[in-house]
């Protein structure tokens, strides 16, 4: 399956930006989905995940409030809505697809990844 994330951009800091990853090659109907980020010069970190039938849903601490994710498998798209962003939440944003388990917090639970969409926040 292949996954592609867009919608990332500048925005400043109390905005909203609203990601999207497409899956094509593959339907993600029955895979758990997951979004992280990876800030410049730090390691990747768990955002949000959602479950295949979009009935649960998990967040990251420092997003949580803040973050919703949502998923249309009719369109095999994932979504992650964002407000009031922060300077803190700049970062490249990726999705993941967990094909076996129930997805999660941890990365190495997902099996395919896409390329990355760049979110800054000005302050």
């Amino acid at each position: 399956v292949q996954l592609q994330a867009s919608g990332g951009g500048l925005v400043q800091a109390g905005g909203s930006l609203r990601l999207s990853c497409a899956a094509s090659g593959r339907t993600i109907s029955t895979y758990a989905m997951g979004w992280f980020r990876q800030a410049p010069g730090k390691e990747r970190e768990f955002v949000a995940a959602i479950s295949w039938s979009g009935r649960r849903t998990y967040f990251a601490d420092s997003v949580k409030g803040r973050f919703t994710i949502s998923r249309d498998n009719a369109k095999t798209t994932v979504y992650l809505q964002m407000n009031s962003l922060e300077p803190e939440d700049t970062a490249v944003y990726y999705c993941a697809a967990d094909t076996v388990g129930s997805g999660g917090a941890t990365s190495h639970s997902y099996d395919y990844w896409g390329q990355g969409t760049l979110v800054t926040v000005s302050s």
